[in-house]
């Protein structure tokens, strides 16, 4: 498909789902800057998608990410490069690399209880930091 961005062997979305717009960037830049929207704002809706699978859409809404917001729109804005096509490549790999981190599962936890070995080293470390914070205290003179 090459009206899509390829995530994986299975997964590819459709560039008509992805909005981009070109922006002026902002700092330094001289001239340039103030003259070429060269910035890139890529914003996709992650509700509204259809390429996407219902566990991964899932977790791409569960992940932390402050480019994901409430409402489940990832906006992602690329401006490091002079050129508007070199952004755009940019925000473009920034968003397959955020939704290729929502395809890995993540292996539930299972609750093991610490050795007494490791209680027992725990208690002592407490013991001999207490011992430290007790001896610089005031000496008293008798």
């Amino acid at each position: 498909m090459a009206d899509a961005l390829e995530i994986s062997d299975e997964i590819a979305i459709p560039m008509d789902e992805i909005v981009l717009t070109a922006v002026r960037s902002s700092g330094a830049g001289g001239q340039n800057v103030n003259k070429v929207a060269s910035a890139i704002h890529l914003q996709f809706d992650i509700r509204a998608s259809c390429a996407l699978p219902e566990r991964v859409r899932m977790r791409l809404l569960d992940l932390d990410d402050g480019r994901i917001s409430a409402a489940g729109v990832i906006t992602i804005k690329a401006q490091e490069h002079r050129t508007q096509a070199r952004n755009r490549q940019a925000a473009l790999e920034r968003l397959r690399a955020l939704v290729s981190s929502a395809l890995v599962e993540k292996k539930t936890r299972i609750a093991t209880r610490p050795s007494r070995k490791s209680m027992q080293k725990r208690l002592e470390d407490k013991r001999r930091r207490g011992d430290v914070k007790r001896s610089r205290g005031r000496i008293e003179d008798s």
